[in-house]
């Protein structure tokens, strides 16, 4: 079953959150978050990421790779045309996501500004927080560095 191991793979790899695939959209901006809100979450949620990746590939090992243990799966035959135009638009989908997820990201918006508002209140009403940045510091010209120190 060829084809249907290579779908379920790419499934499997946008389910562990491989880049160019939907579900790296969505944790990295869960994550992301996450990190911002407080970075215990964040550090909380990647492990929990590692190890669902963990999970998925030792489960398509087990599957696609491991022995056939039930008789009536020796004959199985891949997949036909109506099942391959079945899941083929979800790996489309998959990829469409990945790698340009803006009008999803539109059609979501209102809505989750609408929570953001009820869960904080007056989260959109603050001020951004200016990062804090060194001042520049002033670089000596070439003439000031040939002058000796007691001449400045």
């Amino acid at each position: 079953m060829p084809t249907y191991a290579t779908l379920f793979l790419i499934i499997t790899m946008s389910s562990i959150g491989l880049p160019l695939l939907n579900g790296f959209i969505g944790e990295f901006t869960i994550l992301a978050g996450a990190f911002q809100k407080k970075i215990s979450w964040g550090v909380y949620g990647s492990i929990g990421i590692v190890l669902g990746a963990a999970y998925m590939l030792w489960l398509y090992q087990r599957m696609m790779f491991g022995p056939i243990t039930n008789p009536k799966n020796e004959k199985l035959k891949d997949l036909n045309l109506r099942e391959f135009a079945t899941l083929f638009p979800l790996v489309v989908m998959a990829f469409w996501i990945g790698i340009y997820p803006k009008p999803f990201f539109r059609l979501i918006e209102k809505p989750v500004n609408q929570i953001v508002a009820k869960v904080q209140p007056g989260f959109f009403s603050r001020p951004l927080q200016a990062q804090q940045l060194p001042a520049p510091q002033k670089q000596p010209s070439i003439a000031q560095e040939k002058t000796p120190a007691g001449n400045r």
